[in-house]
């Protein structure tokens, strides 16, 4: 029969681990959406009822293409009386022309009187004067018609409709939402505490959910100052630098990024003793293999695994598995393994 003395002086098998300080890389992957760099809202200058919409959302159109028409009944109606008054007010003006030209004529041979021609003369400038006004309310009603219809203001794809056919709009009331063909970003919502881990990464690594295999890169443009109160998330806007072929607005993408941390040592959770004083390991003299508490801060705990702060240099051994039964100054034998 073993005494317990004579098991004391016996080792006990354990595991033991060497410490070893690693770089933590770390991986981080979010999904977002594929939106234009740049959108404007399209509308009419002047409010009234849609008469036809004639783009559908995803429509690429051209710099000048006619994207939405106003019911415009009144405006031919105003086009046409300018019309006809600016014909009435240049056949006034020529009318008066002649007149004082044969005035200024019957004035030379002493047939009128000064005074005949000078009325002539303001008569001319009245008709001018009309003429002039005329022009410009035929010019008012040119762009009242021209303001009936929507054109596009540049290369653009349009990425949703805000109105119908039939409704009836206000002045500068959004129609159209365009996107211009000036880029693509993807926008993530990103949880708070991720921000908080370091400056941001200088490139981010973007799949299409459709095409996985399909990667491209962005880097990080513009992060929000405000934090989404139901969601505890910030917007973050990530500029394309190379969209490859086929990237549409509304594209859902996975963007990834990859964190180094300073290096530090990792453990198993099993070699954590609690004390105390707090968190220990124990720790094995190489000399004498004789067991001793650790006092270690951890950072954070992670599954299978614990990430320590401080307290334990690289290539320090310390027991895993089988550390029940020790206690300070107690000997240990590593266990042996086999292939």
């Amino acid at each position: 029969m073993i005494t317990t003395a004579a098991a004391a002086d016996t080792p006990l098998t354990v595991e033991i681990l060497t410490a070893r300080s690693v770089a933590d890389e770390r991986t981080y992957s979010l999904t977002g959406e594929v939106r234009a760099r740049d959108t404007l809202s399209a509308s009419f200058p002047a409010g009234g009822r849609i008469a036809d919409i004639l783009v559908e959302t995803g429509d690429v159109v051209t710099t000048g293409a006619k994207l939405a028409r106003l019911d415009s009944v009144q405006q031919e109606q105003a086009l046409r009386a300018a019309e006809a008054g600016l014909s009435t007010a240049g056949a006034d003006h020529g009318q008066a022309i002649e007149d004082l030209q044969r005035q200024e004529a019957l004035l030379e041979r002493g047939a009128t009187t000064r005074i005949a021609r000078d009325s002539a003369e303001d008569a001319l400038r009245i008709t001018e004067g009309a003429l002039a006004q005329a022009q410009a309310e035929l010019d008012r009603a040119e762009k009242a018609l021209n303001d009936t219809v929507l054109r596009a203001p540049g290369d653009a794809t349009v990425t949703r409709r805000m109105a119908e056919t039939g409704q009836v709009v206000g002045a500068a009331q959004p129609v159209l939402e365009l996107a211009l063909a000036s880029g693509f970003d993807a926008v993530f919502d990103v949880p708070e505490g991720l921000l908080t881990l370091g400056p941001p990464p200088e490139s981010v690594t973007l799949n299409p959910i459709g095409a996985p295999d399909t990667t491209f890169q962005g880097h990080i443009d513009e992060v929000s100052p405000v934090i989404d109160a139901q969601t505890g998330t910030v917007a973050v806007t990530v500029a394309i630098d190379t969209p490859p072929p086929g990237l549409a607005y509304g594209d859902p993408v996975r963007g990834t990024v990859v964190r180094i941390a300073p290096a530090h040592v990792t453990l198993p959770y099993s070699v954590i003793t609690a004390t105390a004083d707090g968190p220990a390991v124990w720790q094995v003299d190489p000399d004498t293999m004789a067991a001793t508490l650790l006092p270690v801060r951890v950072d954070r705990y992670e599954t299978g695994q614990v990430i320590i702060a401080d307290g334990i240099e690289d290539g320090t051994l310390v027991v895993g598995n089988g550390q029940q039964l020790l206690y300070p100054g107690r000997v240990v034998q590593p266990v042996e393994t086999t292939e």
